[in-house]
């Protein structure tokens, strides 16, 4: 298979994924968006929400990777300039979920 057809199929099969997990969490937000810190800490602390939320942010950014890549595939024409923002994104794209999975498991109520 192709690269650039795994990336679409890829990107495809994320966006299935992040469709229902979008959902829960715009339910879950607006549900918590006007509680005190010790209700959303809470929230953040039980485990269905801990492990879907560490879902939809590892997807989410999975799938902002792929789709920030295919622009520089179309506007960067110098491939060193591409191939150093495609690695940066990637890098970025694991660190930052990772952390944020981190601080959510180290929550303590």
């Amino acid at each position: 298979m192709h690269v650039s057809t795994k990336k679409w199929l890829f990107t495809k099969i994320s966006s299935l994924i992040l469709i229902p997990l979008m959902i829960w969490f715009l339910i879950n937000f607006v549900s918590i968006y006007d509680k005190e810190y010790d209700k959303i800490l809470e929230f953040f602390s039980k485990q269905p929400s801990k492990i879907l939320f560490s879902v939809f942010i590892v997807i989410a950014f999975f799938f902002s990777a792929l789709t920030i890549s295919e622009i520089f595939e179309d506007y960067l024409h110098d491939e060193k300039i591409k191939n150093v923002a495609n690695k940066v994104l990637y890098l970025f794209a694991i660190i930052i979920p990772l952390l944020t999975i981190l601080g959510i498991y180290t929550l303590n109520i």
